[in-house]
């Protein structure tokens, strides 16, 4: 028998309406939607369900909506929320923690509330960016990151020949020209407010690394592949410590993926809004059954 992996999409999966159905059919996810409401002190129901695109895109909006999206939607599967594995990407991390048992589901909502405040922030003190490039080699595009003078680095390695960059303004048009000149396909730069899971999150990182190391973390229910280092973690103490130095460091999804599949897993289940992850599951390996919810 294959194993059951349960992933968790992060930051661009939001889409106004997200959650509502899930909000007006269970009383479960009703009670979880208005106890993050509390929380947060906020209504951020009313900006995921009536809010617009606009809304939806602040990073202190977004972080939170789709964490609530998907734990929610694990949370009310019940029985069929039955994990061997689970992984999320950046911000899903923080789901896929909530879901295994290793956070409660009002810690998890705080640090990620925190985390969303603490980029946002991060973001402010130096204009910064992304950039996606297609079809390149990984250590093609590491290696051109590293001969720019600037802050570039690799942020997501999404799945072979699709890497995310992440630095200074002037580093990524500099390190894009250098792409296609090396014979990327494409070196295209996204509409994100900042330079997410490079060294220049580190004023970021400071702040949440409080936060996380006062929050209790439980042994999870199954093995958490991690993002820092593709390895499956269920030791509170390394659990966090990964946790923290996900700020900094590139979201390693290819990994993460392949080494899921290395130990087993057969059947990947995408919990949250969108459907990103289980296409780039497909492009890592063709032979294993995706689906989603949402």
């Amino acid at each position: 028998m294959g194993k059951k992996a349960f992933v968790f999409p992060g930051q661009g999966a939001q889409f106004v309406g997200m959650g509502k159905d899930l909000y007006e059919s269970d009383a479960k996810a009703k009670e979880m939607f208005e106890k993050a409401n509390e929380i947060l002190g906020f209504r951020i129901t009313d900006l995921m369900f009536d809010g617009t695109e606009e809304d939806l895109r602040q990073t202190k909006v977004t972080q939170p909506a789709i964490f609530l999206h998907s734990v929610i939607l694990a949370a009310v599967m019940g029985p069929e929320f039955n994990p061997d594995m689970v992984a999320g990407h950046s911000l899903g991390e923080f789901s896929a923690l909530v879901a295994a048992g290793a956070l409660s589901f009002e810690d998890g909502l705080r640090l990620v509330a925190k985390r969303a405040m603490a980029m946002q922030k991060a973001c402010e003190l130096k204009p910064s960016t992304m950039a996606a490039v297609l079809g390149l080699p990984d250590e093609k595009v590491e290696e051109i990151c590293a001969s720019v003078d600037d802050v570039v680095a690799p942020a997501n390695y999404n799945c072979q020949g699709q890497l995310v960059i992440s630095g200074t303004i002037e580093g990524i048009d500099l390190a894009c020209e250098k792409l296609l000149a090396a014979g990327a396909k494409r070196a295209l730069k996204l509409k994100v407010g900042g330079a997410f899971h490079s060294p220049l999150m580190q004023p970021a990182q400071e702040e949440l690394a409080e936060a996380i190391e006062s929050a209790e973390f439980k042994t999870p229910v199954c093995p958490v592949y991690q993002n820092v280092d593709g390895k499956p973690h269920t030791d509170p103490k390394e659990i966090k410590e990964n946790l923290v130095k996900q700020l900094t460091a590139p979201v390693r999804w290819t990994q993460d993926v392949e080494a899921m599949i290395a130990d087993g897993a057969t059947e990947f289940v995408e919990l949250g809004p969108g459907n990103v992850l289980q296409g780039l599951v497909r492009k890592i390996n063709r032979e294993v059954s995706t689906s989603g919810r949402q």
